[in-house]
């Protein structure tokens, strides 16, 4: 397999972006595997690969939406609820990641950081397939609710978010810090 250049590589860091606004066109489901066989490549100290994905059908997907939806009701009310609905319920495509959870805080530390590493490896396969994402940890998935839905124990995984994906519907610039403000060197 040939290695893509380092110009390539920075282009398609450099190019992915949130996207909040998806079409409503379904993603073909190989894209997603082959993102999810892209994201388990991630560093992973002692090779723990602690990462687990969830691919949400139309069931799952709906009662999050619901769920989501009574939360931003009590908040907001009923019309900021009816928004939210509308907006999540026209998400294409959702995925579920968590990491096994740990006793050991060093390890689970690690462990949490490797699930981020492999979440970006995911997005970045998908950019690069033409798949827009959008990582997200609202408040709907600090709720008991929220793993009931999902049938996971909390004791047993944590959260690392909520992946939407589809295909942009608009596609926002965006900057960064210079290096030169970010890096400090020592002697």
């Amino acid at each position: 397999m040939p290695i893509p250049s380092p110009d390539d590589v920075l282009a398609l860091i450099r190019s992915r972006r949130t996207i909040q606004l998806f079409k409503p066109t379904q993603v073909n489901r190989e894209i997603i595997l082959d993102a999810i066989d892209a994201a388990r490549w991630a560093p992973n100290h002692r090779l723990t690969q602690p990462w687990r994905f969830y691919i949400l059908g139309s069931e799952t997907k709906a009662a999050i939406v619901e769920l989501n939806a009574d939360l931003t009701l009590r908040k907001r009310g009923e019309a900021a609820a009816q928004i939210k609905r509308d907006r999540w319920a026209a998400i294409p495509g959702w995925l579920i990641v968590t990491c096994k959870t740990s006793d050991d805080p060093i390890r689970a530390r690690e462990d949490f950081a490797a699930c981020a590493c492999a979440v970006q490896n995911l997005m970045l396969y998908l950019w690069s397939a033409g798949v827009a994402t959008k990582w997200t940890t609202g408040d709907v998935t600090r709720e008991p609710e929220f793993f009931e839905v999902l049938q996971i124990d909390p004791a047993e995984e944590s959260l690392v978010g909520m992946v939407w994906y589809g295909y942009a519907e608009e596609t926002p610039t965006c900057t960064r810090l210079p290096v030169s403000e970010i890096v400090s060197e020592r002697t």
